[in-house]
């Protein structure tokens, strides 16, 4: 006797960042409606989706480099341990730069997350730009400029800088306020970002204040969308570079809720000015991924201005920044 014709029927949701690139839920509810038979209707709670869906991977980056006394960075080595390659490569002028991407073995499911590792290795690759730069006595923003050979990130970083207007003493005063700057390539398009953020050294307290992006993906169709999407990338990026934490105790989550996992809410939310270079001559490239690798290493390079402490792990201030 043959089975009757089955069906699985998804309703439209809002997108889910990778959530639905395994489709759980969808062939859990297949596998009970066939062992029932019956018609079945699942809904995961957001509990039972932080606790039995993935997590975006954890990793460790580890680089290298040696420079010349000309400020020119003439050696480059970044190790990527679990969390991915994508992003690692080198983006300013080095030759022979290395970079290597260890996989490893994970106690944890873990799956996709927004330009999937570049996020990590950008924060990586421009925090340790900014403390070398820091470490010569240059100022960052130059050292950018002096080590870049592509022009089209160039191009993004004056344009971002420009609208910033950059001030080097507020990146060396750590009077509690500060500024940083971070640069960026994924998916065929390239990002600059400069963040000013306040500090408070006795509460501990981090405000980012204003972020200007400039960002190009070739010739731009929908100039207002494309901002829409920048301006959502930092928003989100926002809140794995400042606070986002899975937290554990004795193998179980502690915070499975959005009551208790802290998310980017309107306080948070910086004055956000975008650039965008319109370059009609090009095609068009991906637009709405690049725009989120940037704000975390931007953000931590500005609070080094501000305060002089030089935060290497996301979140950086999960609880605070401690002075």
């Amino acid at each position: 006797m043959s089975r009757p014709p089955q069906c699985l029927i998804v309703p439209d949701t809002g997108s889910a960042y990778g959530g639905k690139h395994t489709g759980e839920a969808a062939v859990k509810a297949a596998l009970l409606s066939r062992a029932s038979g019956h018609p079945v209707r699942l809904v995961w709670t957001r509990e039972e989706e932080f606790t039995w869906a993935y997590f975006r991977p954890a990793g460790v980056m580890e680089i290298t480099s040696r420079t010349q006394s000309d400020g020119k960075v003439s050696a480059w080595r970044h190790d990527n341990y679990n969390s991915g390659s994508a992003g690692i490569a080198m983006l300013y002028g080095v030759p022979g730069a290395e970079t290597h991407f260890h996989r490893s073995d994970s106690p944890l499911r873990q799956g996709s997350y927004r330009t999937l590792a570049a996020t990590a290795n950008h924060f990586a690759r421009e925090t340790h730009l900014d403390e070398v730069a820091h470490t010569l006595g240059r100022d960052p923003l130059e050292f950018r400029r002096h080590n870049l050979r592509d022009p089209r990130l160039r191009a993004v970083l004056d344009a971002a800088v420009e609208t910033f207007g950059w001030k080097p003493e507020l990146n060396r005063n750590h009077n509690g306020r500060g500024i940083g700057v971070a640069l960026g390539a994924k998916k065929g398009s390239v990002v600059a970002t400069c963040a000013e953020v306040a500090v408070d050294r006795a509460t501990g307290s981090v405000r980012v204040v204003r972020v200007v992006q400039a960002f190009e993906c070739g010739a731009v169709l929908n100039p207002e969308h494309l901002k829409g999407q920048n301006e959502g990338c930092i928003i989100q990026g926002l809140g794995g570079a400042l606070f986002e934490q899975i937290r554990f105790e004795n193998g179980r989550i502690t915070n499975p809720r959005l009551s208790s996992y802290r998310v980017p809410r309107f306080g948070d939310t910086p004055k956000i000015e975008i650039v965008l270079l319109d370059r009609k001559d090009q095609p068009s490239v991906g637009g709405s991924e690049t725009p989120i690798v940037t704000i975390a290493p931007a953000v931590g390079n500005a609070i080094f201005a501000a305060s002089g402490v030089r935060l290497r792990s996301l979140p950086m201030i999960p609880d605070g920044l401690r002075v």
